[in-house]
This record gives C-alpha cells, structure tokens and sequence, in this order.
C-alpha cells in the first residue's frame, strides 16, 4: 500500500522546488514530526509566506496525485463518446453520478465531501491553499478528456466550511467530442 503522506511530501517537494530552490522545498515540506493534519496547515502557511498568490496556487495545482486518473478519463471519455455537446455530457446519467452538471451554459464538478486523505483529519482549513491540488487534478483530468486547454475555478470547499467542493470546469478551446 501506498503512504499519501509520503507522496504528498514528495510532490510539494517538487513542485516547490521547481519554483524557488532547494532550500526552500526543504523548508516548506519540513515538519516529520506533526501529524497529517498539523503538518497539511503549517506546509501551507510555509508556503504562502515564501511565494505570492498566484505563485502558491500553482505550486498547489501542481501537487495533484493524479490517483485514478486513468478510470476518471476513461469514464469521461465514454461520456463524451455518446454526447455531442457540454450541455449534453454536464447532463449526462453517468456524470451527473460521478458529480458532473451544466448549468447556465457552464459544467461543473461538485463532491458532498472532502475526497482528500490527507485532510481526513482536519476539520475547518483557514485558506483554500491545499484545495488547489484538486483544480490541478481536475484540469489535467478535462484536458486529457477535452483535448484542449481547459481552465478550473475552485468555487467552494468542503474543508472551508461550504456544504460541497465545487469547482466550474471552464474549457478555453473547442471540446472534441
């Protein structure tokens, strides 16, 4: 079995690393001693003192895990094989089951609950810094799937105290369905 702690640990690492030194990823993912919860809020409070806001959500947007990526895409793209428009596929039986919907011309995806294991622990978080992984995920996932570039607005989280994770999934070309 795999240890998300430790491939959360790795992944900030890197995508850290990729955007100021070494050091500095040393820093922000230090911490061993705290628990899963405690160490999710002081990485991001790490993070978000040492890179500026537009920095930190893309440092996040690339900390996705990219677990069951590959189900995810292969259900959307059945979706898309038997729909011939967003408004169809958003309203499709299967996608609205998966937590897909359209909606005033725009698809979003939605959960009941933070499907996070790293925040299973945490009950209320004080930024939507961590949350930015799931856009990340969720934007690679609808690129894959849309064959185009596709951009993902985190509208509201569980973990920040709204009743669902919602994200407006926002294509930026023509979907090829």
């Amino acid at each position: 079995m795999f240890n998300i702690r430790n491939i959360q640990e790795q992944v900030i690492y890197n995508a850290v690393k990729a955007e100021g030194d070494e050091a500095v990823a040393m820093e922000v993912v230090s911490g061993s001693e705290e628990d899963d919860g405690a160490w999710v809020k002081n990485t991001m409070k790490r993070l978000e003192e040492r890179f500026t806001p537009s920095t930190v959500k893309r440092i996040r947007m690339n900390c996705q895990c990219g677990y069951g990526m590959d189900e995810k895409l292969a259900l959307l793209r059945e979706i898309m094989a038997s729909t011939g428009t967003i408004e169809e596929f958003g309203n499709d039986e299967r996608a609205r089951a998966a937590g897909l919907s359209f909606s005033d011309g725009d698809l979003y995806l939605q959960f009941p609950f933070c499907p996070c294991p790293m925040l299973a622990g945490v009950d209320r978080l004080d930024t939507d810094t961590w949350c930015q992984c799931t856009t990340g995920y969720s934007k690679v996932l609808f690129e894959k799937a849309f064959d185009c570039e596709v951009d993902v607005v985190l509208l509201k989280s569980v973990k920040m105290g709204d009743d669902i994770c919602l994200m407006k999934i926002v294509p930026l070309g023509s979907v090829c369905f």
